[in-house]
Order: C-alpha cells, then structure tokens, then sequence
C-alpha cells in the first residue's frame, strides 16, 4: 500500500492527517488558504495542524492541501458531480401526471419517437423509457449550478475537525493496531483494510490479542504469504486461513472455492492442524460444524502426502466418517431434546460463551425453579471468562425479552438481508431477569477501567455499542445499528449516486411515510414527484457516467410520525454489481439556499453494498416534543429481481422498521453509567469549555485543546469501549 493511500485511509478512519514532511518554509497563508477550501466541504484544521503546516514551505502545503482535499471529498460524496433532473429543485418541481403527459407530447412532437409512442398510445400502455426527454438529463451540471444562489453559512453547518498525526508509519501501525485488536467483528470493508495494512505491518509491535476470529484470519492469510508463524488454536482458524487464501469468506457465511496450494502452503496449514489436535484432541468436534467444507479443503491439501502429521489426518477422517468424534453443540442438543436442562447446563459450563448465547433457550426450557436455580448458578460462576462483547449482546435481548409486546421479531444476518417473523416465545419470570440483569451489570462495571476524570460529550449518548460492524456501510458520521441522533434543521434533503458498472442500471430513491401506528403510507419517488412538505428531483433510468437523485422534506410541513428513505433496484446491476453506490443526507435551513447537493451540510453519507435489492438505511422520527430524530437501520430487502418501487414493499418496510424503532438497543449511556461509579469527577464536555489535567473523554469527535495524557473514545474507536 503506497503512502498516499495510507495518508487518505488515515484522515477518513481516525480524522488525523499524518506529520506531513518537507522543506520549512513560510506556509502560512497557503495553509489559511486550505483551512477556507476544507471549510466549504465541513471540515477544518486543528489548531496544531495549521500551525505545522504554516512552517513548511508553500509547495509541501499545497502538496498535501490537495491529498487532504481529495480524500475528505470522498468521504462526504463532494468526489462526483451531483446533477438533478429538475434543473430548479427543489423549486418548480411538476406534478407527475403533468410532467409525464409534458414528456408524451414533447415525444409525439419528436419525428423518430412520434410514431413509435403514437402505436403504443393505441394500445392503452406507454413506456416512460421510450420518450427522449424521460430519465436523462435535459442540461448540464454547470447550467444546473448557475440555477441556485450561493449557500448562505449558518451556525447549524457541520464542521468536522481534522488533527495533526505522527510520521504515517506511525499512523498506519495504530490504524492496524485499533482493527486488529477490536473486541467486536469488522465489516467487510474493514476487513480489506486491515489485509492491505497488516502486510505494511508485517513486522514491529503487534496486537496483545486478536479477540475475532475473522481478523485473525485476515492477518494470517498474509503471515502465511510471508511464511511467518501462524496464530491458531482452533481446527476452525485453519478453516478461516483456507478461506481467506481463496479470497472467500473468512466469517463462513458463504462456502468459498478452494484455490490450489503450494506445497508450502498445505505444509503450514496441515501442521497447524496437527499442532492444535495434538494439544487438545477434544477440537476434533468443531469439524463437524463445517464438514463439507473440510471435504473440499481436504482435496486442495491431499492430506495422504504428509503421514507424519497423524493428527491432521484425524481431521479429514472425521469429515470423512471413518473416525468418530460427538461436537460439544450435539450433546447439549441431545440434552435439551431429553429435556435435561440440568445436564445441558454441566455441559455448557466448558464453553462459557456457548452457555451464555443459550440463555433464552436454556430459561425457556426449564420446568421448574431448580432448573432455573441451576442456570443462575452457572452464569454467576461463569461471567468471569466470557467476551465483554458476549455480556453486552445478552444484556441487550434480555433487556428486550423484559417487555412483552406485539412487535414482531426482526433478524438480520450477517449481510444485512432483514425479515420478520412473529413472537411465540414463553416469557421469562422477572425475578430470572432481575438476577441476570444483577450479575451482567456487574461483571462489566467491574471490567471497566477506573477513571480519574470523565469528560462527556451528551451527542454520543444516544449512540448504539458497536456490538458487531459487519452490517455497518463505510462512509461518513455512519454510526450502529439502533442509534438515536437528533436532527436539527429544517429542511431534510436524502441523496443517492450510482455509476453503473457495465448494465443499464436504474437505481430509484423513495420516501414512504407512515403514522404513528406505522400505516396510513404517504411516499415521494418517481410515481409521486411531490407531495405536502416534500419534492423528488426527478427521475434518472441509467447512469453509465453517474447519476443522482434527491428527495426534499420541509419537517414542519409533514403530518407523518416516521420517514423511511429508501433505495430501490428497479432495474440492472444490484448494489454489489455497480462501480460506485452510495447514500446520504443533509440538513440546512430553510433561507440557506445552495445546490442541491452541498457538502458542508451532509451529515451522513454511506456505501450501498448491501444484500438485496431494497436498501432502508435509516428511519427519521418525530417524537411526542415535536422533535425529529434519526434511528439507524442498515437494513435490505430482498426485494424483486426488477421493478422495485416503493408502493410494492411498504408493508414489509413498516413491520421492520417497527421492529427496529421499539427494540431497546444497549447505547453508549448504559456504559457511562457504569463508569460514572468508579470516576472521582464526572462532567458534560460543552464546545469551548476547557479542561485541567488529563480526561478519558467520551464523545463523537475529539476536541482540540484536550490536555496530554488524556484518553480519548470518538466515533471511529468507539469499539474500545468494549471491555475485554
């Protein structure tokens, strides 16, 4: 990985610009000059860093001026030309049945178009694609531009702070030490950063621990292609390795094809095989689990070549049958199919994270008090040795499994492909709840550190633990599953851009509205150009250089208690397939003015590359004080293979978003809480306030004028908030 690409994952992951390097000169006034351009996009430089960047010579700052530039415009969408249909959006936006019978008579008028449309008019039936002036833009991006007044600054913008950072060596060992060592699962994204970046890392400090197995086989794939020692304990990490190797699927979701290996290769992964049998033959029950798979691993690293590593041969005979070996999840289904909730639980005593993830299950199961009085007793003794993460996923559903309501149950897998089913389950007695809840809250106050001074930014309390990254879309301000953020302003504005990779692709942005008993839809899209309170800025069919879409929400004008944008695959390639795909919004008010797309007012803007073919990135909601907020969802549908629309869907939609808007999701406030018992001084941080002496600060972005020694938890290492 070349340094410039470091430098640009750098200020996209951590907000920090490595120590930049070059000749002392006097830069001041390029690095104002840069200081007012970042401003335009919502970003600006620290203290420190324009005060570094002003000693250097002009040239090293416009140098990195324009790395810096080009890698925060991507991270809010500003990288691509943003056109709309309309030309005055969201002003003068048509009715659509006028725009579409304004585009039939353009297109009779038309000598090519004429007679085609005038034989399909006969038949009662006309393709909107078949009229020339439908769907394609009708001018240009500069003509769109010189349409809109200049935006007018406000107070509400966002200003997003930029840092000054070590030599980028330095910066790329923290960024691979921060995604290594995380206590919760990455997203795919992450996942490819952390293979680009372990290989620039090969050698010097590395992680303490590696607690998720999908890291650490990213990071042996590339130990193995530097023929550096393997870090295994399991017969699964092997399989992981295999996968990752094949460019597969480390998380095994999904079955990979197996490449061939080299003869070195299939040496190191069948000696690591034998390693981990030899130290506990027991793990040969973890094969099969995934039997298939070792079948087809064991034609890629021909096994019957290595007769000196007898204990990996006992792996391949167990896929094979030949050699017996009863997993630790058979006999604790065994257990509960005889109903021995007593047994099940002596099982599940060895494998504490397996005891805890069955809690519900085991709760459900017993008949009688002892029975109950049997699980208590082992999670008490257990707590100790399971992930911090594990504590805090249980907390979360059982917290929920204490309100009995009508909400439908919602799954999402690990690609965010979401459905609903109903909620049968037997409730569990509170005084079984209490006591968990009891023992749960203080295994994990009792892992938190002990702090001195705790600083607070009051934004980051709404947000949801990062208990898992893996359905989270890269991008920017993108924050968990179940978080709750505020939305001031009062114009909404939602954007999608696509480029298609090689197929006719049409992508469709939609808002559906709903009441406050989730029904009663209103929606703005393609179909419905405007309605109270809201504008679409028309309909774009293909996008081979690009295309957007926006739909405008005045919040005061609408009567609706829930707005769900919505992206729908009407037609081509899915989200997966394009070059390029992404959502967002912005917020402004109403006399500010501006393009359509303005990058200092984005707010949020994320990657579609999702699963399905209808993407709910996240649900706005108006509270009982009349105040709007956003609930994030990182949702899809599966949707149709073509002709998505947001009418067809609407029902589906509001089941999962009630689901998603009525779960309790355990946020940053619940950990604050338990840190506030072991801090000597606990405060609210306020923009400008200053601070005496070190703070283990906890907000969404990092304040300036922080004292050294402080310790600092922001939206981009939320994650190690996670106890270990």
């Amino acid at each position: 990985m070349v340094n410039d690409q470091l430098e640009a994952l750098i200020i996209q992951k951590r907000s920090r610009v490595a120590l930049p390097g070059g000749p002392a000169g006097d830069g001041a006034a390029a690095a104002r000059q840069l200081d007012a351009v970042l401003m335009s996009v919502g970003f600006k430089l620290s203290r420190g860093l324009l005060e570094h960047l002003s000693e250097l010579s002009t040239g090293t700052v416009i140098d990195t001026g324009l790395r810096v530039l080009e890698a925060v415009r991507r991270q809010v969408g500003d990288h691509v030309r943003h056109n709309v249909y309309f030309r005055d959006f969201p002003a003068n936006v048509p009715d659509t049945i006028e725009f579409w019978v304004d585009c039939m008579r353009q297109a009779l008028l038309d000598p090519v178009a004429g007679p085609r449309i005038t034989a399909q008019a006969s038949t009662g039936l006309v393709n909107l694609l078949d009229l020339p002036t439908y769907g394609r833009y009708q001018h240009t991006f500069e003509e769109m531009l010189a349409a809109h007044e200049e935006l007018i600054p406000a107070a509400g913008d966002r200003v997003t702070v930029l840092h000054l950072g070590g030599p980028i060596e330095e910066e790329a060992r923290g960024l691979y030490l921060a995604l290594a060592s995380s206590r919760t699962p990455l997203s795919a994204e992450d996942l490819a950063v952390l293979g680009d970046i372990a290989a620039h890392c090969l050698t010097g400090t590395q992680p303490d621990a590696i607690p998720v197995r999908e890291n650490r086989a990213i990071i042996n794939r590339v130990r193995l292609e530097h023929r550096a020692p393997l870090l295994i304990d399991t017969v699964t990490d092997v399989l992981r390795l295999a996968c990752a190797a094949s460019d597969g699927d480390v998380t095994l979701t999904e079955p990979t094809r197996f490449r061939s290996f080299r003869r070195a290769e299939r040496r190191a992964l069948l000696a690591a095989l034998q390693e981990v049998i030899a130290a506990a033959p027991a793990k040969l029950g973890d094969v099969l689990a995934y039997a298939e798979r070792w079948k087809r691993l064991g034609e890629r690293l021909h096994p019957h070549e290595y007769p000196h590593l007898p204990h990996a041969l006992e792996v391949f005979a167990v896929t094979r049958g030949d050699k017996p070996a009863r997993s630790l999840g058979g006999r604790v289904e065994a257990a509960f199919a005889a109903g021995d909730v007593e047994l099940a639980v002596r099982l599940l005593r060895s494998a504490p994270g397996l005891l805890f993830r069955s809690l519900d299950w085991l709760l459900r199961t017993a008949k009688t008090g002892v029975g109950a009085e049997a699980v208590l007793a082992a999670v008490e003794d257990v707590a100790g040795t399971v992930s911090g993460r594990v504590l805090l996923s249980v907390r979360e559903h059982l917290q929920n499994r204490s309100r009995r309501t009508d909400v439908a149950r919602v799954f999402v897998n690990r690609r965010g492909r979401a459905w609903v089913t109903g909620d049968d389950r037997d409730p569990i007695p509170p005084s079984v709840l209490d006591g968990l809840f009891r023992v749960l809250d203080e295994e994990i106050q009792r892992r938190l550190p002990a702090v001195d001074h705790l600083l607070v930014d009051p934004a980051v309390l709404g947000v949801a633990l990062p208990l898992s990254d893996k359905t989270t879309a890269p991008g920017f301000g993108v924050l968990p599953r179940g978080t709750v953020t505020p939305v001031d302003g009062e114009l909404l504005r939602f954007f999608i851009y696509w480029r298609q990779a090689k197929d006719r692709t049409d992508f469709d942005l939609s808002a559906l509205m709903l009441d406050a008993d989730y029904r009663n839809p209103d929606w703005v899209s393609y179909t419905r150009l405007t309605t109270v309170g809201g504008q679409h800025s028309g309909d774009i069919t293909s996008a081979p250089d690009g295309a957007s879409e926006f739909i405008n929400l005045q919040l005061s004008y609408l009567r609706h208690r829930f707005v769900i944008p919505q992206v729908n695959v009407f037609a081509g390639e899915r989200f997966e397939e394009v070059a390029e795909s992404f959502f967002g919004f912005m917020v402004r008010d109403a006399e500010q003015q501006g393009a359509p797309f303005e990058p200092a007012t984005v707010r949020m803007k994320s990657d579609l590359r999702g699963s399905g073919r209808v993407a709910l990135p996240l649900v706005f909601m108006r509270g009982e004080d009349g105040r709007w907020r956003a609930k994030w969802l990182h949702l899809f549908l599966n949707g149709h293979p073509s002709f998505n629309r947001v009418e067809g869907n609407r029902v589906t939609t509001g089941h999962l978003v009630r689901g998603i808007v009525e779960r309790e999701y355990l946020r940053v406030q619940y950990l604050v809480d338990l840190l506030k018992a072991k801090a000597n001084t606990v405060t609210a941080h306020r923009a400008g306030e200053s601070v005496d002496g070190p703070v283990t600060y906890i907000g969404l972005e990092q304040p300036e004028d922080l004292p050294d020694g402080s310790v600092a938890y922001t939206l981009s290492s939320l994650r190690d908030l996670i106890p270990a």
